[in-house]
């Protein structure tokens, strides 16, 4: 049974998870960058489709890189570096050496798909892991196969066999840390196409493609149709068909910049509680800005100071490593949400030290709150001591 990944609008929200802002932007809080990578090139001319147009794969995913690089180039904050701009070959490990050297956020290859049923048609948008069907198999076998082209593969590959199943057994834990940034680029990607191009979405799915493995960033490589069929064929070597997928694969980058984007925001020290002047977040301006005006009542003894860290639509183990050594984490849910909270004193000199400790770990929007009864409150509820 084909294994597919297809996300509803409310199952990617569960994606959304706030990240620690110095991982989302490795370089500069400001410029969010993306490669964009145009398969195959020169002697790789890719899938030549119904053979019915001298425009190859190559020609096509070249003209549609082009093409999101100059949608991206208007938005100030994103940094387009594209793997090539003309018909030059590249091999795999290149492509992925210019994203890692670049640190980038997102690496996005772009490909036409071939089957030899001439019916076969869609979009469909791959993250890396192992085969899980044939069809998976082939398509990955098929991407990985220039690595023959390239001179001395197998030292530079570590003997990785493209045409072997077992060369992708454990590929998918190398990016296991970008997993699910890696399906949310891709969940977007083809709800666009779906959106904007009509056409079939084949979904979301996953195999063992090299250059995914090479990347150390949320990746993933897209399929946007079937050379291999003449209806879809037409509209892949035309204008519009490449300018409707560009758009698409450029709203999608768009869209996931902008998700990390806020989510930092609200762990950046601009939005930190403790500033008089910020808006209220959540109605937790407060907690800090007032620990002077301290209850006059008389402090029930369950009462605690404790440190917010993270907010997240998802439940994460609070032993993971996410929370890079801070301990004891717990977790609370609020409506849809799950707060995150570390340590307990009921010494406010010790919590403004977990607080920093909290910070310094890369949490830097960690804030003081309160707890009495079991019951979150703002931290000025709590007797100083």
């Amino acid at each position: 049974m084909k294994k597919m990944i297809r996300l509803t609008s409310g199952m990617i929200g569960l994606l959304m998870v706030f990240l620690d802002p110095v991982a989302v932007f490795a370089q500069n809080p400001k410029t969010f960058t993306v490669v964009v990578d145009a398969g195959h090139g020169g002697k790789d001319t890719g899938t030549t489709g119904d053979r019915r147009s001298k425009m190859t794969e190559k020609d096509v995913v070249l003209k549609i890189a082009l093409k999101v690089d100059s949608i991206l180039q208007n938005d100030k904050d994103i940094k387009v570096i594209l793997t090539r701009k003309t018909d030059k070959f590249l091999e795999l490990r290149q492509r992925a050496n210019m994203a890692n050297k670049a640190k980038a956020d997102l690496f996005v290859s772009i490909h036409c798909n071939a089957n030899p049923n001439p019916k076969a048609r869609g979009s469909e948008t791959y993250v890396l892991g192992v085969h899980r069907n044939k069809d998976n198999l082939e398509v990955a076998k098929k991407e990985n196969a220039v690595i023959k082209l390239e001179k001395d593969y197998k030292i530079h590959y570590q003997g990785f066999n493209p045409d072997s199943p077992e060369s992708f057994i454990g590929l998918e834990m190398m990016q296991e840390e970008f997993l699910e940034q890696s399906i949310l680029l891709a969940s977007m990607i083809q709800q666009e196409y779906e959106k904007r191009t009509k056409t079939h979405n084949r979904s979301v799915q996953q195999a063992g493609f090299a250059v995914l493995r090479l990347t150390y960033m949320p990746s993933v490589l897209t399929e946007v149709g079937f050379l291999s069929n003449p209806e879809e064929a037409k509209f892949l070597r035309s204008n519009e068909g490449q300018e409707k997928i560009a758009i698409s694969i450029a709203n999608a980058i768009k869209k996931y910049k902008n998700i990390l984007k806020t989510e930092s925001e609200f762990f950046s020290e601009n939005n930190d509680p403790t500033t008089a002047n910020n808006s209220n977040i959540q109605g937790e301006k407060d907690d800090e800005y007032n620990l002077n005006k301290t209850s006059d009542t008389t402090q029930p003894s369950n009462a605690y100071f404790s440190i917010q860290i993270l907010t997240s639509s998802k439940k994460i183990n609070p032993k993971s490593k996410y929370f890079k050594g801070l301990s004891p984490v717990e977790f609370k849910k609020f409506g849809r949400a799950y707060k995150y909270f570390y340590g307990k004193t009921t010494s406010f000199e010790q919590a403004r030290k977990m607080q920093a400790r909290a910070r310094k770990a890369g949490f830097k929007g960690a804030f003081i709150v309160g707890f009495i009864n079991g019951k979150k409150v703002p931290a000025s509820q709590i007797k100083l001591k």
